[in-house]
C-alpha cells in the first residue's frame, strides 16, 4: 500500500513531540492520505495530546496544508504552530464544530483519534461526515476499542461504532436492496468503505446512477453463408 514510506520513516527517526501510532497505521494512512500531498488541503485531526501527529501531518502533506487539531485538554493550545491550530473542545459538543467548519468550510480529511468512546465516534461522524469536502477522506482510528467496555463497546454491542459501520455498510449498497433501504444522503455521497484491523476509512466521491451495460464482440456475418 504504501507510496513511498514517508511516515513510517518519520515515526521512527522522531524526535520532536510525542508520536504515539499502531505500526500497521502507516501504510493505511498513505494509502488514503497520499493524494492530498503537496495540495493545499484542510485535515481536521480529532484528538491532539502530545502534539506529535500534528507535527508528522505538516511534514507530510507539505507547506500548502492547514492542520487542525481538536482536544479538551486546553494545555494542547501549547502545539500550536506556523500551518498548525488548535481548537479547544469536546468532539460531541456541535457548537465547537460547527464552529470549526465556519472557519474551515472545506475539510478534506477527517482522522478520529479522539476518546474513543463509541457516542463521541457516532456523534462526531455523523455531524462532521455530510458536512466535509465532497471528495474527501473520514478516517477512525483504534476501533479495537469498539469490543471494549470501558469504550462502551463490546462485541455486537448496539451503538459500538462498528455495529453502526455494518449498517453503513448496507446504505452504501442502498441501490441494490430492491426498496427494503432508501437512497440516503450516505449513499450517494460515498464512495467506499475500507476496514482494516482498528480502522475504517470512508472515501467520499458523488455518486451517480448504477449502470451496467453489457460488452461484447461486434456481430459479424459468416462469410460462408454469403449475403
Amino acid at each position: 500500500m504504501s507510496s513511498d514510506g514517508f511516515l513510517h520513516r518519520y515515526f521512527l527517526n522522531n524526535g520532536h513531540k510525542r508520536l504515539h501510532k499502531w505500526v500497521h497505521y502507516f501504510d493505511i494512512y498513505e494509502k488514503h492520505f497520499e493524494r492530498f500531498r503537496n495540495r493545499p488541503v484542510t485535515m481536521l485531526e480529532i484528538g491532539v495530546f502530545g502534539g506529535g501527529s500534528l507535527a508528522m501531518w505538516r511534514e507530510y502533506l507539505g507547506p500548502q496544508a492547514r492542520i487542525i487539531g481538536l482536544d479538551i485538554n486546553p494545555a494542547c493550545k501549547a502545539h500550536e504552530a506556523e500551518g498548525i491550530e488548535i481548537h479547544i473542545g469536546s468532539q460531541d459538543d456541535p457548537a465547537v464544530l460547527d464552529r470549526i467548519l465556519a472557519e474551515n468550510p472545506t475539510i478534506d480529511i477527517v482522522l478520529d483519534d479522539g476518546s474513543h468512546m463509541m457516542r463521541h465516534l457516532a456523534a462526531t461522524f455523523q455531524h462532521l461526515y455530510p458536512r466535509m469536502s465532497p471528495h474527501g477522506v473520514y478516517m477512525l482510528e483504534d476501533l479495537h476499542t469498539c469490543y471494549w467496555d470501558e469504550f462502551e463497546g463490546g462485541l455486537k454491542r448496539p451503538g459500538s461504532f462498528m455495529e453502526l459501520a455494518k449498517e453503513l455498510m448496507d446504505s452504501l449498497n442502498a441501490a441494490h436492496t430492491r426498496g427494503a433501504l432508501p437512497i440516503s444522503d450516505f449513499t450517494a455521497s460515498t464512495f467506499s468503505m475500507s476496514v482494516y484491523d482498528s480502522i475504517i476509512a470512508f472515501e467520499r466521491r458523488p455518486q451517480g446512477a448504477r449502470l451496467a451495460p453489457v460488452t461484447q464482440p461486434m456481430p459479424r456475418k459468416d462469410p460462408a453463408k454469403g449475403g
